[in-house]
């Protein structure tokens, strides 16, 4: 370094290496990363955390429990008043909800441990059980009726069974392994098989669900056909013409309801009306309008004092809000949203195409009912009577929905690089790996000559 610069103090710009002018190097730490900086390096985090393989598979198994565990919390604390009004112990809905949900896991674990073949072998055999069992429904003596809907089966005691939740599963596989089979032969492109027979059988389902007055699982399984059909590359011309076809349906199933007439007035009421005809609609906003910020605390809303109807099942997000505020509500959303992203990431890289189809059933599905009910909770949406999926208490709505989220998993885990990437984490030692050395070791000692044991 000359002495000019040593005595002046001045640093070099660029210091002499090999012959070669290398730059000095930048000052590191925070006081050289400003907020733009350190927002970019954030984003370059994420993405890189987004195309990881197993990405996806921790979103879905994480979320999906998560959302089952926040929502036995909730069916307890939104529940029990109910529970005691009726004469029976606080915790019951929740015991019910419990033992759903472990056979639910137990249901999820079968299905993400399956693999695609056996899921696509599975299609007919529960379509046609479902068929069955949504016909005994319209047997009388057979088909129970609860709040005006005819959709229920008694299994003994408390237990009901209601056919219909499992007839969006039964569609999803069916419709996935036809249009799978159907694409593989070059069908897809002409009008008659794209819409036959999946639309004629979609049909029978809607019509065995509304001969019991079930509007609200009608319009999650039309979501799903309409679903199914647009990931099959229906033209738009044919894709507008059966949403219109449908529209026109609905409208007329409204029109010729003086129920649903009650519950289209009722959006965005402030007031329950005359003749208290949007008592619950209103006091579901009440709900969410008392919680504030952090909410009032669990166990501790009043709405569920006998205001609310249905507090624990259709409105559970309505106590939600009240008992954990604009906090828990923005929780319970991001939870879908994740759910959702993650299930659009499955069904887009995949190259098989009945996982494509069952993939982005299943996230239509639960996106839809979600979107449905918390819309109705908040008074954008007419009130459905569909229940928040894996959330709302109801184990006829909890199981075959768990069973759709282990498909999702099995999905997920399918994938070539997540493949991979879950075969490096195995352990290196494992039971079976020491009972194959054990078994070595034996034959190792049964071989030596008798005099070297």
């Amino acid at each position: 370094m000359p002495a000019k610069q040593v005595l002046s103090g001045r640093r070099p710009s660029a210091v002499r290496t090999q012959g070669r002018r290398r730059p000095a190097p930048r000052p590191k730490g925070p006081a050289r990363r400003g907020p733009l900086e350190r927002l970019r390096r954030t984003q370059r985090q994420l993405r890189r955390a987004w195309d990881r393989p197993l990405t996806a598979y921790y979103l879905i198994f994480g979320s999906a429990l998560l959302i089952t565990v926040l929502g036995l919390v909730m069916v307890y604390s939104a529940s029990m008043i109910k529970a005691l009004q009726l004469g029976l112990g606080d915790a019951y809905f929740f015991k019910k909800q419990f033992v759903a949900a472990l056979l639910g896991t137990g249901l999820l674990l079968a299905a993400s441990r399956m693999p695609v073949k056996l899921h696509r072998a599975l299609s007919y055999p529960v379509l046609a059980a479902t068929l069955f069992l949504m016909v005994l429904v319209q047997i009388p003596g057979i088909g129970k009726s609860v709040n005006g809907n005819q959709n229920w089966i008694s299994l003994g005691g408390p237990f009901m069974l209601q056919p219909s939740e499992f007839g969006k599963l039964a569609l999803i596989l069916w419709g996935a392994d036809l249009l799978a089979r159907k694409g593989d032969k070059g069908l897809l492109s002409q009008w008659k098989h794209l819409l036959v027979p999946l639309v004629p059988v979609a049909f029978l389902l809607l019509g065995l669900i509304m001969l019991g007055g079930d509007m609200g699982t009608a319009m999650i399984l039309s979501a799903v056909l309409f679903g199914l059909l647009w990931l099959a590359g229906a033209p738009t011309r044919l894709f507008v013409g059966v949403l219109a076809f449908a529209g026109v349906i609905v409208a007329v199933l409204i029109r010729t309801s003086p129920h649903r007439m009650e519950r289209l007035a009722c959006l965005g009421a402030t007031d329950p009306g005359k003749g208290d005809m949007c008592w619950q609609a209103v006091h579901g906003i009440y709900a969410l309008a008392s919680g504030g910020w952090f909410g009032s605390g669990l166990g501790a809303s009043v709405e569920k004092w006998g205001q609310l109807p249905e507090a624990h099942t259709d409105f559970i997000f309505a106590i939600t809000g009240e008992e954990l505020g604009l906090a828990g509500t923005l929780s319970v959303l991001a939870l879908f949203a994740a759910l959702g992203y993650a299930g659009i990431r499955v069904a887009g890289r995949t190259e098989d195409p009945f996982v494509r189809y069952a993939a982005g059933g299943v996230t239509t599905w639960i996106t839809a009912q979600a979107v449905i009910n918390i819309g109705a909770v908040l008074g954008l949406l007419p009130i459905a009577g569909v229940p928040l999926p894996l959330f709302s208490y109801g184990g006829s709505a909890l199981l075959p929905t768990m069973f759709a989220v282990g498909l999702l998993i099995a999905f997920a885990r399918e994938e070539p690089a997540a493949r991979a990437a879950l075969a490096m984490r195995q352990p290196k030692f494992g039971w079976k790996r020491a009972g194959l050395i054990g078994k070595s070791m034996r034959r190792r000692v049964l071989r030596r000559p008798s005099g070297e044991r």
